[in-house]
């Protein structure tokens, strides 16, 4: 069940107000000490009763809290300037921010905005303003598309010498590949050359070696007077 909310306004017993002010004095010297030790701040709390009892809480000595927010009371008061010098700043004030305001009302014209109660003399200076600016505008934007088309073309130049340099070398490395290809096929016919070389000189030798035997066998029929058969 949610807590009643308690009206704010003077207790009128007398018993009842100072028994609030007793727990109420508590629990805010409970929250300033929660609050000093939580946040490292210093905290000073003085409370006068209604019966003009005095009491105090501070997270560190009384005397020296109370001195330093002398000390920087002081330094507020002669940071703020007395008011006959405040009117020239104000003065400025209320100047820059007419000058602004003209200024953004100039703005808005220039866009075609806010344009009531312009006379026809006013009409065409800001014609011509928008005129200029407009030439101003196109000059710029033709010396960037100027740029960039150079900045392409160069591009292209880079890209098609670094082409000419890939077909190159692949061309060269073709070569490479073509002349020891050529070179392993004479090697090879080298090698068959001799291959068939070698059968040849064999061939022979058999042959002569088998030539005697044929002789011998001849002669053997012919002295046997055996039929010679070829």
């Amino acid at each position: 069940m949610a807590r009643e909310k308690i009206r704010i306004k003077k207790i009128d017993n007398v018993t009842a107000r100072q028994v609030t002010f007793s727990k109420r004095r508590r629990g805010i010297f409970k929250k300033a000490e929660e609050l000093s030790v939580l946040c490292d701040a210093e905290v000073a709390l003085i409370i006068f009763s209604a019966t003009g009892k005095l009491f105090e809480f501070s997270s560190s000595r009384m005397r020296d809290i109370l001195a330093r927010y002398n000390l920087h009371a002081s330094n507020l008061n002669k940071l703020n300037p007395p008011l006959a010098l405040q009117q020239p700043e104000n003065s400025n004030l209320a100047r820059l921010s007419k000058d602004i305001e003209d200024k953004t009302r100039q703005l808005r014209q220039l866009r075609g905005e806010d344009l009531q109660g312009l006379s026809l003399d006013d009409l065409q200076r800001l014609e011509k303003l928008v005129e200029s600016g407009l030439g101003r505008v196109r000059e710029k934007k033709g010396e960037r598309v100027m740029g960039e088309i150079s900045s392409l073309e160069r591009r292209g130049a880079e890209l098609e010498e670094e082409n000419n340099n890939l077909r190159q070398r692949l061309m060269m490395l073709e070569r490479g590949k073509t002349a020891a290809f050529r070179e392993g096929e004479t090697v090879a016919g080298v090698q068959e050359g001799m291959s068939l070389e070698s059968a040849v000189t064999t061939n022979v030798s058999s042959s002569s070696s088998a030539s005697p035997l044929d002789d011998d066998f001849s002669d053997t029929s012919l002295k046997l007077a055996l039929p010679f058969s070829m």
